[in-house]
């Protein structure tokens, strides 16, 4: 189980790359607000996972033990998971697809999603005594 501390810097993560995704979305480049949202909810799903004592060296890894573990066993929403794979896929769309772009709308939707997807996980560890 990774300590308050690491915990915090993890959460601190994530709210930096939600920032960013802002700012990016602000800035006009929605593929970048897309790729750092989908970073924003990782990090806080790792903050979740590692709580858990859990740590994976992939990133499909991590989403799947986090919705093997907390998203079907109802610690999450039903569909969280969905937006998690949807975040992924337009962070793999932004940052590796040459021929399509992402527009605005689409960043506004994973930002906010993201947004959730953070204060959720912050709530999850608030809630086992986590001071976060």
């Amino acid at each position: 189980m990774a300590t308050p501390e690491t915990l915090r810097a993890m959460l601190a993560r994530a709210d930096e790359k939600l920032r960013a995704a802002r700012v990016d979305l602000d800035a006009g480049l929605p593929g970048d607000a897309s790729s750092r949202a989908y970073y924003a909810a990782y990090h806080a799903i790792t903050a979740v996972l590692a709580h858990a004592g859990k740590s994976f060296s992939s990133h499909a890894q991590a989403l799947g033990a986090f919705n093997r573990e907390f998203v079907k066993p109802g610690a999450f929403p039903p569909d969280t998971f969905r937006k998690i794979q949807r975040l992924f896929e337009d962070r793999q769309t932004a940052d590796y697809d040459w021929n399509v772009s992402l527009d605005r709308e689409t960043a506004l939707e994973d930002v906010t999603a993201a947004d959730w997807l953070v204060g959720a996980c912050r709530e999850y560890l608030r809630s086992k005594g986590v001071a976060v």
